[in-house]
């Protein structure tokens, strides 16, 4: 029985790709007759799987693009769900954060989904974490160091001479018991992600932020990836997701999804010869 991180380091190895999408569900970006459909959910997830299922490690819906549908969307998100083919990591973008049977509640709800990974807030310490990483086969993103501008708010604070962000990596370490933590990286921040790393040098990452929000793709992959040039999920949505809104948006998103695993393996080669 295979760990979450050996299986997440098998699966890089296995498909050479470090490149996850983001399967963000927008109505009003996807194609006119996608929106006319009677399932329109489920036919764009589909058609993006369909299209770029060989070119990825990993698929993640981010649960508020189905909540926000109600009984409809959660019914796509399951479907989506076991509809992504065996051998991709399925990561349920759900940041959840709570305590007691709280926690262990919503772990069950997103584990009999089919999700392989969760995200998850550690704001509340190791009781919120625990229902998530009993299984050592399936297990957790911590939110580490975001993308977003208002990361600084608090991620940033000095603590004893450390930032926060580098205080939950270590106490992450520490969780790591069965194998199965990760931290959430934003791209945003190499100069943190090269810091972070150094502090945690065999858990995976996923590193959310290139594109849309201006992260540097060779950063990341320099900063971000293990001694192997692996261990590192790039995610990407918008990019991939909405390249067309047209009749070929599955072309579209296919050749985005392309470049990209293209360029990341590219900065992976460079990085083993230098």
């Amino acid at each position: 029985m295979k760990s979450l991180n050996e299986t997440i380091r098998k699966t890089i190895q296995d498909r050479n790709s470090l490149v996850c999408v983001g399967l963000d569900y927008h109505s009003d970006k996807v194609p006119l007759h996608i929106k006319e459909q009677s399932d329109p959910i489920f036919t764009f997830n589909k058609a993006i799987i369909n299209a770029t299922a060989d070119l990825v490690c990993a698929y993640k819906p981010n649960l508020a693009f189905y909540e926000a549908y109600g009984a409809e969307g959660w019914d796509a998100l399951e479907r989506t769900v076991h509809y992504i083919p065996e051998g991709i990591i399925k990561i349920g973008d759900a940041k959840r954060g709570d305590i007691g049977s709280t926690a262990a509640k919503y772990a069950d709800a997103l584990f009999q989904i089919g999700f392989d990974v969760v995200t998850v807030n550690p704001y509340l310490g190791i009781d919120s974490i625990t229902p998530f990483i009993k299984d050592p086969t399936r297990g957790v993103f911590i939110l580490c160091l975001t993308s977003n501008p208002s990361s600084k708010d608090f991620q940033y604070l000095d603590i004893d001479g450390l930032p926060l962000h580098l205080h939950v990596a270590q106490k992450v370490n520490t969780w790591n018991d069965n194998d199965n933590c990760g931290l959430v990286v934003g791209a945003t921040h190499p100069d943190e992600l090269r810091s972070i790393r150094q502090m945690t040098p065999n858990l995976p990452f996923l590193i959310p932020g290139i594109g849309a929000q201006g992260g540097d793709l060779e950063s990341s992959i320099k900063m971000g990836t293990d001694a192997k040039n692996s261990m590192a999920i790039i995610n990407s949505s918008r990019g991939i997701l909405f390249a067309s809104s047209g009749l070929d948006f599955k072309e579209a998103a296919r050749e985005e999804a392309q470049k990209l695993r293209d360029q990341i393996n590219t900065f992976r080669e460079r990085a083993t010869s230098s």
